[in-house]
């Protein structure tokens, strides 16, 4: 199998080696959180190769007695070596029943260097003060990202692989398949898991049925506006009865898990977050055409996700931008950085430019304003608008 060094997440964990928090990995299901966490350990040799590295994966059957939080403590604690500096990972620790009693416990003695992995419906960020009496920090693993994917199937022509990877999305345990239904089929089940399994077990869903028909429902309008209301009258047209309350419970559940990400709309001039309507996108763009085909194609749709996840990779607060009647698809921002962006299949027709251009001369600071589209040209300027070939960046 090919692997691949992710150097961006590597570079995360190197550079909190020896500080005094939980290092918290989390990411969704299959998005190479395992193979990170071997190439850390790996590099850790290398840095620190008197160091005493203590690695529990919880699906491994050789673990299995680890499942209970006092064995899980005592196991860690008997490998403490004095003369060493001692590092903690433990894979998948969400297995582990109230494994944050073990890991506090842990933590509490300043003995170990702790990294914990685990898949984010168990080991949200809004749990992680509750679960932890100690300081976290959380490194958030996205799928392959552009760039990721070329490496992996070492592809040379960027438009071509920018099709393929349209299609076949960021999860890497889907690569080595050749034949497309099983790529597919391995995506699906993923899916499933977290919606039938996961989310189920965490928050003892009892209408499994409206929240995987609401999930299908937000993957089919990525980057369309939605509201609790309007998603569920999609489902009552549908014959899928269910109230506003629980579709919305329902949409907290999917984004806690990582499943979608919500863009919030914000008011430009009004400098205020706008309520009842957001916009949602999937985690990675490869569920949608795996669980839903590609019936109804919409080009647009799935390069916005595919922006928009990017974004988040690269460490930016993303939201969607208002300026009287018109829309900003993105405002990416990071630390001084200010980013207004437009993306669109195609903006090679007049009318087009001039709808992607207009809410973007209309706003007044002197933050970049870009417009990425599949132009596949070198980038150029109008009106001080810079017009970026998506597949140049993405990669």
């Amino acid at each position: 199998m090919v692997r691949i060094v992710r150097e961006e997440y590597l570079g995360q964990l190197k550079s909190l080696v020896k500080t005094p928090d939980i290092k918290v990995i989390t990411g969704i299901r299959r998005c190479g959180k395992s193979w990170l966490m071997a190439d850390f350990i790996k590099w850790l040799k290398e840095y620190d190769p008197l160091s005493n590295i203590v690695f529990i994966n919880l699906q491994d059957l050789q673990f299995e007695s680890l499942k209970a939080y006092r064995t899980l403590n005592d196991y860690v604690m008997k490998r403490y070596q004095s003369d060493r500096n001692n590092y903690l990972v433990i894979d998948e620790v969400q297995l582990c029943e109230s494994f944050e009693l073990a890991i506090n416990s842990i933590h509490s003695g300043g003995l170990f260097d702790i990294y914990i992995t685990g898949s984010n419906a168990f080991l949200l960020s809004s749990d992680l003060l509750t679960l932890f009496t100690g300081r976290t920090i959380n490194v958030e693993v996205f799928p392959f990202s552009f760039n990721e994917f070329i490496r992996y199937f070492a592809l040379e022509n960027p438009e071509d692989a920018l099709d393929r990877y349209m299609l076949e999305g960021g999860m890497p345990g889907s690569y080595p398949y050749q034949n497309k239904n099983q790529k597919y089929q391995y995506i699906r089940d993923i899916f499933q898991t977290i919606i039938l399994r996961d989310l189920v077990q965490k928050y003892a869903v009892r209408n499994i049925d409206v929240l995987e028909k609401l999930a299908y429902f937000m993957m089919d309008n990525i980057g369309n506006l939605c509201s609790a209301n309007s998603l569920t009258n999609q489902l009552f047209e549908s014959k899928t009865e269910s109230s506003r309350v629980t579709v919305r419970d329902y949409i907290k559940y999917l984004c806690n898990a990582f499943v979608f990400y919500e863009a919030r709309r914000f008011d430009l001039r009004g400098k205020a977050y706008l309520k009842s309507t957001e916009k949602y996108y999937l985690a990675d763009h490869g569920f949608r055409f795996a669980t839903l085909g590609t019936r109804n194609m919409d080009y647009g749709r799935v390069y916005e996700n595919m922006v928009y996840i990017e974004l988040l990779r690269r460490g930016y607060e993303v939201y969607v931008g208002k300026i009287q009647d018109k829309e900003v698809d993105f405002v990416a921002t990071k630390q001084s950085e200010k980013y207004y962006i437009q993306v669109s299949d195609d903006v090679s027709r007049q009318e087009t430019i001039n709808r992607e251009l207009a809410p973007l001369l209309a706003i007044n600071d002197a933050y970049p304003k870009i417009i990425i589209a599949r132009t596949r040209h070198e980038t150029y300027q109008i009106d001080g608008v810079k017009i970026i070939n998506l597949a140049d960046w993405l990669n």
